[in-house]
């Protein structure tokens, strides 16, 4: 899969695909369908399927600490797209001057002129451009001047139940991980490079792994059963997902316990899915109760892998 960084990136021989836009939150199973529909497009129109997402999120740049809280990182979302066959991707910067363009702009100067699409899908309710004066009819008012075909998602949702990122959220907040996994179509994960942490962990005799959370706002919280891969590996373990409250933490952090697991991995790049959840994460009046809880938390997640 090819990704093209910035609309200023685009070059002449990118010119002609088949496109859709959106923020592609998760990549859940309403995604796939309208990436079924491109792919069908792609194959009928001999160009290469391609997607234009943003970072940040649109919501993410305007409403900063109050923006929903994102399901997928960029490189995860980039590996689901890949995954599924996608062709190209082209991730624009969304900032002040992206978002204050015209919306006509847009369309003539990147979907027109830029990449020559010769069909798009988009939401019946996107909106874009300075003021979100852009919206789907004047996509195919201008479609229907230059050639090109503007369909709505709406043909390629799933009749027997919707499925979208805010429902998606609402499950992982309230650790309901099967129906979310159900949605997604694939496991929820977060993944990221390890960093060196306060080292407490070792100290009360059980040593993590961390991934520092960049994100504004984090759609999980609370202690999981999970499945680690690193270094092509897999492991089984518990992790905490959240702030450190016994120790007086600020910063958002994933720390992972693998069972029978000591060696040293800072900077390798781990990927941690949530199987279960076993409790919110809590503030503990003493360190040899906050132990205490770990010790259970471990028996609790290796209960349910069987493990030994």
């Amino acid at each position: 899969m090819q990704l093209i960084r910035g609309i200023h990136n685009i070059r002449a021989h990118h010119f002609g695909c088949v496109l859709t836009i959106g923020n592609f939150d998760g990549v859940h199973l309403g995604h796939v369908e309208v990436l079924k529909g491109l792919k069908q497009d792609a194959q009928q129109y001999g160009l290469p399927s391609t997607v234009m997402l943003f970072e940040p999120q649109p919501q993410e740049f305007f409403a900063k600490a109050n923006a929903p809280a994102r399901l997928t990182r960029l490189r995860d979302k980039l590996a689901l797209l890949s995954k599924l066959g996608i062709e190209r991707v082209i991730c624009v910067s969304f900032n002040a001057k992206f978002a204050g363009q015209d919306a006509e702009t847009f369309i003539k100067h990147v979907l027109i002129d830029k990449l020559g699409v010769k069909a798009l899908t988009v939401g019946d309710d996107f909106r874009f451009g300075k003021g979100r004066q852009g919206d789907f009819n004047m996509l195919k008012r201008v479609g229907d001047v230059h050639n090109m075909h503007v369909k709505s998602t709406a043909s390629f949702r799933r009749d027997d139940h919707r499925v979208s990122s805010t429902l998606i959220r609402q499950a992982l907040a309230q650790g309901e991980l099967d129906k979310a996994h159900e949605m997604l179509g694939h496991t929820y994960a977060i993944s990221g490079r390890v960093i060196h942490g306060w080292k407490k962990g070792r100290e009360l005799g059980f040593r993590t792994a961390n991934i520092a959370l960049k994100r504004q706002v984090n759609p999980v919280k609370g202690v999981f059963a999970v499945t680690v891969t690193l270094d092509d590996n897999q492991y089984q373990g518990v992790a905490n997902v959240g702030n450190k409250p016994t120790l007086n933490g600020t910063k958002a952090l994933l720390e992972v316990h693998l069972f029978n697991f000591n060696q040293d991995v800072y900077g390798h790049f781990m990927q941690v899915e949530l199987i279960k959840k076993l409790r919110d994460e809590q503030k503990f009046d003493t360190l040899e109760q906050l132990t205490a809880q770990i010790a259970q938390d471990v028996a609790a997640a290796k209960q349910c892998f069987n493990f030994k």
